[in-house]
C-alpha cells in the first residue's frame, strides 16, 4: 500500500474509537500497531508519486480514512468513500501516536494558519463527525436541534449548532455539565435525572434533529420520538460510523455515513467554518511519552473534553 508522504507529527488527538483499535488489535502483529487518527503535522519528505499540491514543511491533517487509491473501480466512478484499498488510520495502518508517520496524499487536508496543531487535531474526527451530522438534516436557522451527550463529540456539536443558527437544547444526565453546555452554545439544558427529555422537547414543538453522541439505545429511542413526522430522527457520532435514523409516518429508515465522509474537502470545509466562527475544541494535552497515561484518562471519560498528545519535546526521527 503506497503512502508516499512522510509527516512529522505535531499533535494527535486521543479518540474513543482508539479503544477498539488498541484493545482489539491482533496480538500476533509484530511490531504492534501504532494507533491514532486525529493527526496534525508537517510534510518532511515526498516520495515517488506524491501529489504536487503537497509541499515540504506544509502543515497537514489526517483523519480516520487514510485516503483513496484512485485505481479501483469505485474510485474510477468517483465513489471515493467506497474505495477498496483505503486504509483506516490507526487500525489497518500505523499512525498518530508517534513522532513520524507515513500518509497518502489523498487522505490529507491542509490546516489553516488560524488553528494551532493541538486545536486542529480533534476536529479531524470529533469535529467532522458532528459537523457533517448537522449538515445532513437540511435544518434551517431557528429550528430546534437537540444534542444528547455533552462530552468530546457533544461539546463540538453544541458549538456548531449554535453558530449555524439553530435553537440548541443540550440533553445530559446531572448538573455537572449544565454550565459547560450553556457556555458552549446551548440555549437550554435538559437534565434527564430531573425531567423527561422527550416531554420537554415535545412541549417545545419537537426537535428537527437529534445529534446523539452516546451508545445508550434506550435514551436515544426515547428522544427520537420527539421529532415531527417526516423529519429526521437521530444522528449517532461515535466509535465507527455516523448513523442517522429518520422517521416518515410510521416507517423508520436508517442511513449511514463514515466519519470522514467522502474526501478531504469535507474536512477543509469544517476547518474553514471554524476559522469563520471561532469554533474550537476544549482540550487537555499530554506529551507523547505519557501516551499510556493520557489514554487511561480518556477511556473512562475523565477528560474535559478532548485529550491531545503533543510532540514538541521530541526530535526528528530521521
Amino acid at each position: 500500500m503506497r503512502r508516499p508522504l512522510l509527516i512529522e507529527v505535531e499533535a494527535c488527538g486521543i479518540c474513543g474509537a482508539d479503544v477498539s483499535d488498541i484493545e482489539r488489535a491482533d496480538p500476533s502483529l509484530q511490531p504492534p500497531r501504532v494507533p491514532g487518527h486525529e493527526v496534525v503535522g508537517r510534510v518532511v519528505a515526498l516520495g515517488e508519486g506524491a501529489p504536487s499540491r503537497w509541499k515540504l514543511r506544509q502543515r497537514v491533517g489526517v483523519g480516520r480514512l487514510g485516503g483513496h487509491c484512485n485505481e479501483c473501480d469505485e474510485c474510477r466512478q468517483a465513489q471515493f468513500q467506497l474505495c477498496r484499498n483505503q486504509p483506516l488510520v490507526g487500525a489497518t495502518c500505523d499512525d498518530g501516536y508517534a513522532e513520524m508517520m507515513l500518509a497518502r496524499g489523498t487522505g490529507l487536508v491542509s490546516i489553516p494558519d488560524e488553528f494551532d496543531s493541538v486545536e486542529a487535531a480533534p476536529i479531524l474526527c470529533a469535529g467532522i463527525a458532528t459537523f457533517n451530522a448537522l449538515k445532513k438534516w437540511g435544518a434551517e436557522a431557528g429550528d430546534l436541534i437537540a444534542v444528547l451527550g455533552i462530552g468530546g463529540l457533544g461539546h463540538m456539536a453544541l458549538q456548531y449548532a449554535r453558530k449555524m443558527g439553530f435553537k440548541v437544547a443540550a440533553v445530559g444526565h446531572g448538573q455537572d455539565v449544565a454550565e459547560d453546555a450553556l457556555t458552549l452554545g446551548a440555549h437550554l439544558y435538559i437534565d434527564t435525572s430531573e425531567e423527561d427529555a422527550a416531554r420537554k422537547l415535545n412541549a417545545m414543538g419537537g426537535a428537527k434533529a437529534i445529534i446523539t453522541t452516546i451508545g445508550n439505545a434506550e435514551a436515544v429511542s426515547s428522544c427520537g420520538g420527539t421529532c415531527p413526522a417526516r423529519q429526521a430522527g437521530a444522528a449517532w457520532c461515535g466509535q465507527g460510523p455516523v448513523a442517522r435514523v429518520g422517521r416518515s409516518s410510521r416507517r423508520r429508515r436508517a442511513q449511514f455515513a463514515r466519519i470522514d465522509h467522502r474526501h478531504a474537502l469535507r474536512k477543509r470545509k469544517n476547518l474553514d467554518f471554524g476559522v469563520l466562527t471561532g469554533v474550537r475544541p476544549k482540550i487537555e494535552t499530554m506529551p507523547l511519552k505519557k501516551a499510556s497515561e493520557a489514554y487511561r484518562k480518556m477511556k473512562p471519560g475523565d477528560v474535559k473534553f478532548r485529550m491531545v498528545l503533543t510532540m514538541k519535546e521530541t526530535r526528528h526521527a530521521h
